[in-house]
């Protein structure tokens, strides 16, 4: 079964909130929690990233193979750099910050810094909760641009779709 999935306004308050003004890229999308899912964010943010898909796969794949020769870190590389002041990572990416409902991720590259928040949050209905997965990017360059306008589509689709199948 997929869940629904909706585009959102940024939620507030958020560990990211600050990378909002001025992001090249900056998105959010949410489903709604079933009643007994989880309230464990890691947990959630690690089956929301963890057991990729075989097209989502070869999407990094290709990505790597076109930006290593660029000098852009590829998805081994960042793995291999270990956890950020041994908070740990989820999938690949390095934790950047966590709380009990919120879980940050994040990369800083010679192109472009992203961050990825992803957050339960009370969805304003009695006993309601979401979870919202937003993203900001920061180009520091021409690359970091190029890069963005080409990968945007594709990260959309895989923020949807990770977030649509998605089973509790």
């Amino acid at each position: 079964m997929t869940l629904p999935v909706t585009r959102v306004a940024p939620p507030s308050p958020s560990g990211i909130e600050d990378w909002y003004p001025g992001a090249d890229l900056l998105d959010s999308y949410a489903v709604t929690l079933p009643p007994g899912a989880s309230d464990d964010v890691g947990a959630l943010a690690t089956a929301l990233f963890s057991a990729l898909p075989l097209w989502t796969r070869g999407l990094l794949r290709l990505r790597d193979e076109i930006m290593r020769p660029l000098g852009v870190k590829t998805t081994a590389e960042i793995a291999k750099a270990g956890p950020v002041d041994g908070r740990g990572r989820v999938a690949f990416f390095p934790v950047i910050a966590r709380s009990p409902s919120e879980i940050i991720l994040g990369e800083d590259d010679r192109h472009l810094d992203f961050r990825a928040s992803v957050l339960i949050q009370a969805d304003g209905d009695a006993g309601s909760r979401r979870l919202v997965v937003t993203t900001a990017v920061r180009c520091h360059n021409l690359l970091g641009r190029v890069y963005l306008s080409v990968i945007a589509p594709f990260h959309v689709l895989i923020v949807r779709s990770n977030l649509g199948r998605l089973t509790f």
